[in-house]
């Protein structure tokens, strides 16, 4: 390792075990019941890292999709190891493990399945906490394999590798902080996190001042694309924090690529004071552009877009299953049940919802479309009170439910979404359940969802026609309905990064030319706009498509822009802070 210089921090390190966490673009899939689940993630600037993880069981179902994953991946690695003339110097087989679990025949599992494709000559690592407790349970305590710690900038950092020096063979502990933070995290509800530049890179010279070694988190920060950002708990599983679309992490290198902050300075003049090897020259920041005002149109009701499923897209059980036990990942899950008409309304209740669940009522004979009643969330409990309904007949529920993201740390990660307790109307539990799939992934993942985006996109007058759509008789501006609008970029040369400020909007999901931006929330904040790359332009027309699930702009109008904006929201959220 001490050959490679300071330059081994620039090669690819892969981490293949359960709980690793995502660094710049986090996939996360959790399927209770199959017990998979997988992360992968990439940043490509100061250093690299390739991470996939499933559940941390010995159990033969679960080893043997950890054992057919990686004989697909690691193949594709062993070209580019370092002793075959590649970058990969490293090979990292867990991430703080010892924070769940201390199963050692697990873990030598996987490093025989990783020497199995690898070879015995690559390096092997694991990372843990810098406590005795986690170093104890989730290192290996083979010659073969390096452990390597992680801890919170500003604690004394060699007190901690004097501790994970205990956990390495004589003479083969090198000092590596594997996760040095450079920034923080942001939630839906907080202020945006920031931390000062001379802090961050007084902390690092700590490090580098004594030849220890530290890999950067995040050198680049990025984006939770479509519904790939995790969550964070407190005290309890209500006590629920999820991640801002924004992963931009307040990283030396921002989320758009842009390198003209103080932080990336200030930890660039650290670096070039220890790195044997003259730095390269500072890039300029990539150009941003702004392409301007764009109109929508609404299309229609989201309620309205899945009469055009097939009913086997729906899933019946007498009570409410959970996402996953409904073949769901991401995105929403639509629950529907019926009940007689009572004359007070009457009062509902979901004890437990993951995340946030928006609650509809209809007459099953009237032509009206489906009234909004009010939201229930996991950090909040609250009861709802239904509205008195002049019906003939029965009248149907609908609950939305939104997956916000999965935990991805803590002892509540394992976190299956939708409603997973009974939901009672006047103290007894509503029966009889359909449960309808509305993951809205890009278009070319999921051949059901292609009929609700397009529908979207065109707009669903054959099922609206039936349904009066008087403004004055009911509350259409908190039904979720797709909007969509189109801009223009007339030369290839015109094509740039850019954003969609979604300030006057309420909360949704936003498309462009079918790739899932990921959510907006600015009634919440602190995320105004939404980075948009410019690989996911296009020369000619760009087509927009957004799913708001509550109070749509006054004009419905977005704008295009070249900056970010984490401005958004009031000191009022609805969402629990740290």
């Amino acid at each position: 390792m001490r050959r490679v210089g300071f330059w081994r921090i620039s090669s690819l390190a892969t981490c293949l075990g359960p709980s690793s966490k995502a660094k710049i673009i986090r996939s996360q899939i959790y399927s209770v019941g199959h017990s998979v689940s997988w992360q992968m993630c990439t940043c490509k600037t100061l250093f690299t890292t390739f991470q996939a993880c499933i559940n941390w069981s010995m159990v033969g179902a679960e080893i043997s999709q950890v054992e057919s994953w990686w004989s697909v991946l690691l193949p594709k690695v062993a070209p580019h190891l370092y002793e075959n003339g590649g970058p990969v110097i490293m090979v990292q087989i867990e991430n703080e493990y010892g924070s769940f679990g201390e199963d050692k025949s697990y873990l030598s599992h996987l490093v025989r399945v990783a020497q199995g494709h690898l070879g015995n000559d690559v390096i092997l690592y694991t990372t843990d906490g810098g406590t005795l407790e986690t170093l104890r349970k989730g290192t290996i305590g083979r010659n073969d394999v390096f452990s390597a710690v992680d801890f919170p900038t500003g604690e004394e950092p060699w007190s901690v590798f004097r501790l994970q020096k205990q956990f390495n063979a004589p003479g083969k502990s090198p000092p590596l902080s594997s996760e040095f933070y450079t920034g923080w995290l942001t939630h839906w509800g907080e202020k945006i996190a920031t931390t000062g530049a001379d802090v961050t890179a007084a902390e690092l010279q700590k490090i580098l001042s004594r030849n220890g070694s530290a890999v950067l988190y995040m050198a680049h920060g990025g984006t939770n694309f479509g519904f790939y950002n995790g969550a964070n708990t407190g005290q309890d599983e209500f006590d629920y924090k999820p991640d801002l679309t924004s992963y931009d992490y307040d990283a030396p290198i921002s989320e758009s690529g842009d390198v003209n902050s103080e932080k990336y300075r200030a930890i660039r003049r650290v670096i070039e004071r220890y790195s044997a090897a003259s730095l390269p020259s500072i890039p300029h920041n990539k150009e941003k552009k702004g392409y301007g005002q764009i109109q929508l149109q609404r299309k229609g009701f989201l309620l309205d877009s899945l009469d055009q499923l097939d009913s086997s897209d729906a899933v019946e059980s007498e009570n409410p299953l959970s996402m996953e036990s409904a073949g769901q990942m991401f995105g929403f899950l639509l629950y529907v049940s019926d009940y007689g008409a009572v004359d007070d309304g009457g009062i509902l209740s979901i004890p437990k919802v993951h995340d946030r669940g928006q609650v509809f009522i209809s007459c099953r004979s009237q032509e009206r479309r489906p009234l909004y009643v009010g939201t229930v969330e996991r950090w909040s409990t609250q009861r709802l009170r239904l509205p008195i309904t002049k019906c003939d007949s029965s009248i149907t529920i609908y609950i939305l439910v939104e997956n916000l993201g999965r935990v991805n740390y803590g002892k509540y990660i394992f976190d299956p979404k939708g409603i997973l307790s009974p939901v009672y109307l006047n103290e007894r539990a509503l029966l009889g359940w359909k449960m309808v799939s509305v993951p809205l992934h890009n278009l070319n993942e999921s051949p059901n969802i292609n009929k609700i985006i397009q529908a979207g996109r065109s707009g669903f007058r054959k099922i609206s026609s039936g349904r009066n759509t008087d403004k004055n008789s009911e509350n259409v501006t908190r039904v979720p309905a797709f909007y969509t609008g189109s801009f223009f970029i007339d030369e290839a040369d015109q094509v740039k990064d850019s954003f969609i400020s979604f300030r006057g909007w309420g909360k949704g999901v936003a498309l462009i030319n079918d790739f899932n931006l990921g959510r907006f929330w600015p009634s919440v904040g602190p995320q105004c706009n939404l980075y948009v790359p410019a690989p996911v332009l296009r020369q000619g027309k760009n087509v927009v498509v957004i799913l708001e699930l509550e109070t749509p702009h006054p004009k419905l109008i977005l704008e295009s822009v070249d900056y970010p904006d984490f401005t958004c929201g009031s000191t009022r959220s609805s969402v629990h802070q740290l």
